[in-house]
């Protein structure tokens, strides 16, 4: 089965076109290095939860919106050999500055997953 690498981040309304540039040239990146797929998705039908929902996992403020992203793996051993050359990319060099990035890093949620259903 796949292994997926997930995403919540939440993206000031007013940086989206910047951050839509930073993920096309990153999604080129891991794509080149053999990831499977990659998506970057914005919210558009995503409610503030009473407990739960994605605004209140990345506390959410009135002038930003949820990306929720995810790139797809053969498994995780490909995932870590991908990553591996992902993170060596000098394409990238420019993207890993935390305080230049379009968003607020200390709020983003991230983690490796395996597939254990898929159509």
């Amino acid at each position: 089965m796949s292994y997926v690498d997930g995403f919540v981040i939440p993206v000031p309304k007013k940086k989206l076109a910047v951050y839509k540039k930073m993920a096309a040239k990153a999604g080129k990146v891991w794509m080149d290095h053999g990831a499977l797929q990659y998506f970057e998705c914005v919210a558009d039908d995503v409610k503030k939860g009473k407990l739960t929902s994605f605004p209140r996992s990345v506390h959410l403020k009135a002038t930003e919106t949820v990306i929720f992203s995810f790139i797809v793996y053969k498994s995780r051993k490909q995932r870590d050999q991908v990553n591996a050359k992902v993170m060596a990319d000098p394409r990238l060099n420019s993207m890993m500055d935390i305080t230049k990035m379009p968003f607020d890093g200390k709020r983003m949620i991230y983690g490796g997953f395996k597939t254990f259903v898929s159509r």
